[in-house]
């Protein structure tokens, strides 16, 4: 059995993250700049109920050298269920079907499976998971705009989180961009383009079936 190299292994859990994040996709927001950081979170969390949108996600070092840069096409359903599927440089999917998520790696032939609470505690999913505990668990504030765009910064009170923080940029209050920096101090940053609010989008994207002769690996 081949084990998933250490760097896909480590951008496809960032992913799951921030796809259960993206979920809360938020709509329009009015006077939004006059809302406090969790008043702002809020509403999106209470925004759109599916997307789908192509993707940039590029990971940098902790003295800022690019050492990573994927592209592909994401989508999502309320609540719980995403796609997130990897084009370039090789071919990943990850499908969340509410209860777990599934990681396949086509070149290995190998799906990692794990459940949904499990693999997303700590990471910036819990912030827009619904909670309406969202300021126990981090400390919010609005940044100043940066690069067009206005950005929220969240900070979990958890040492053991395993990030230091993550920022979200909007864009006319929709969601352009998601940083994350780890504990080590490495950036993994998202750009979405080409993003579509509440689309029709087909149950069947979010159920998969590991394929034939796939080494299954599986948390128990």
């Amino acid at each position: 059995m081949k084990p998933v190299p250490y760097a896909r292994g480590r951008v496809a859990l960032l992913a799951a993250g921030f796809a259960c994040a993206v979920l809360a996709l938020p709509g329009a927001v009015p006077n939004a700049m006059a809302q406090t950081a969790s008043e702002r979170l809020r509403t999106f969390i209470e925004g759109t109920q599916s997307a789908q949108a192509r993707f940039t996600q590029t990971v940098f070092d902790r003295k800022g050298r690019r050492v990573q840069e994927a592209t592909g096409i994401m989508q999502f359903s309320r609540p719980g269920r995403f796609r997130w599927e990897y084009e370039k440089p090789y071919a990943q999917l990850l499908v969340g079907d509410g209860e777990k998520i599934y990681i396949y790696d086509r070149d290995l032939n190998q799906v990692t499976v794990r459940r949904l609470d499990r693999a997303l505690t700590g990471t910036p999913a819990a912030l827009l998971a619904g909670s309406n505990d969202i300021e126990k668990a981090f400390t919010l504030s609005v940044l100043p705009p940066q690069d067009g765009l206005d950005w929220l910064e969240a900070v979990p009170r958890a040492p053991e989180s395993g990030f230091a923080s993550v920022r979200l940029g909007f864009a006319q209050n929709v969601l352009a961009a998601m940083e994350l920096t780890d504990a080590l101090g490495s950036r993994t940053l998202i750009r979405f383009q080409d993003l579509q609010r509440n689309p029709k989008l087909s149950p069947q994207l979010f159920r998969f079936v590991a394929p034939k002769g796939a080494d299954v690996l599986e948390d128990k």
